[in-house]
């Protein structure tokens, strides 16, 4: 078998992202302006929601979303330990405290009934997160909080107050166009949530180098909300000001800056015209993974279900019986033969910080479970199918 050289996941840019950002940068509009706007517009379309906004990661769109319903010092946020740090630490940027709830077992997806019993008077926020792009349970997850909401106490001259139960926060970083089948029918991921977050980074699916977006279903208030916190609390973003006799401003609050500029969105939304196609070529990226693989009894593959349909962000292969080191001794073998592989994710209380403040791996053994022998292979839209065939030949053949 020939070596190949298989990255794990470069972007897929083409002549046309290209001229869209070379026009832009000749526009002379390249910060928050037209294309911003636009891009948000059309998010919000395909996600099947009223409103979008676009800012410079994902990251700042958790953090936006919490301080916006001012939760902070002595609030607790329940999540999973199965994720980035992105999602925990921007709960700790707010003062809040983090509490973990354990994966379903045998899923890298979060346990409802786990998050049951973490909820107390204390808990101001639940954030799922779409692991590898397979939407969570969010039923199941809402009729938790439904079933909970008697132990709920808002803190008082906050959005909280809106609400009669912990704020649901999708961390969709992984999901977009992901599509999960609710007691009403199919939604989109951005649309399962109170509000959900995604990720436009350079692996993502879809990509504007470095980006991302908060959908929700509220109206202009809200949106004018994460505007002002978006960009310092200012009451006129960029554009705004520079329409002729409209240069004062007024400052709301001490906000952020995290806004999305025009080369980028200008990017975005041609990717996002290219996505359907994007995502068809990953779907089948994981059928001849899936061909290649299911026969053989010593490999579990990424969930399927009736109630979902993943975004294929990432295929998570585990080898059974696998530990830690044989895992990585195949992703090493793998480098060896050109195959870049990876692992989603190494759970939080694993990392040095996280097992500092107190976390323990052992106390979520269904995390560990799935981490120990899991395997993120390539998956990118550059790949052919040679390629597909000669990533799946490697790992079979390492293990021979």
């Amino acid at each position: 078998m020939e070596q190949r050289k298989i990255q794990f996941s470069p972007p897929d840019i083409t002549e046309e992202e290209i001229q869209a950002v070379s026009d832009t940068l000749r526009s002379g509009w390249i910060t928050t302006g037209p294309k911003t706007k636009q891009f948000e517009k059309e998010i919000a379309e395909y996600c099947g929601v009223n409103k979008a906004i676009c800012l410079n990661s994902a990251t700042a769109g958790l953090e936006l979303v919490l301080r916006l319903f001012g939760i902070g010092e002595g609030d607790e946020v329940i999540t999973t330990p199965y994720t980035y740090t992105a999602t925990a630490s921007t709960i700790l940027h707010t003062g809040a405290k983090v509490v973990f709830a354990d994966v379903l077992p045998g899923s890298f997806n979060i346990d409802p009934e786990s998050v049951a019993k973490a909820i107390t008077s204390k808990t101001k926020a639940v954030i799922p997160v779409d692991i590898a792009g397979i939407p969570c349970d969010y039923d199941k997850l809402k009729n938790v909080l439904e079933e909970k909401k008697s132990l709920y106490n808002p803190k008082k001259g906050t959005l909280q107050e809106t609400l009669c139960r912990p704020l649901l926060l999708a961390d969709a970083a992984h999901s977009f166009g992901a599509e999960y089948k609710t007691g009403n029918g199919w939604k989109k991921s951005g649309a399962l949530a109170d509000f959900s977050v995604f990720s436009f980074h350079a692996v993502k699916n879809l990509t504007t180098a470095e980006g991302g977006a908060v959908t929700f279903n509220c109206g202009d208030d809200i949106y004018k909300q994460l505007q002002l916190l978006s960009l310092h609390g200012q009451s006129k973003d960029a554009l705004a000001k520079m329409k002729a006799g409209s240069w004062r401003y007024s400052i709301e609050l001490p906000g952020y800056k995290c806004n999305m500029t025009d080369i980028a969105a200008a990017m975005g939304l041609v990717q996002l015209k290219r996505y359907p196609n994007l995502l068809a070529r990953r779907r089948e990226i994981f059928d001849l993974y899936k061909k290649s693989f299911a026969s053989d009894g010593r490999f579990i593959l990424p969930a399927e279900g009736d109630n979902f349909k993943s975004s294929c962000h990432v295929y998570s292969l585990r080898v059974c019986g696998a530990d830690e080191t044989l895992r990585d001794e195949i992703i090493a073998k793998c480098a060896e033969n050109g195959v870049a592989c990876n692992v989603h994710f190494i759970p939080l209380p694993m990392h040095p910080f996280y097992h500092g403040l107190g976390y323990k791996i052992e106390d979520y053994p269904n995390a560990y479970d799935m981490y120990k022998n899991e395997i993120s292979l390539p998956v990118h839209t550059l790949m052919s199918d040679d390629d597909v065939a000669y990533v799946a030949n490697t790992i079979k053949m390492i293990l021979k």
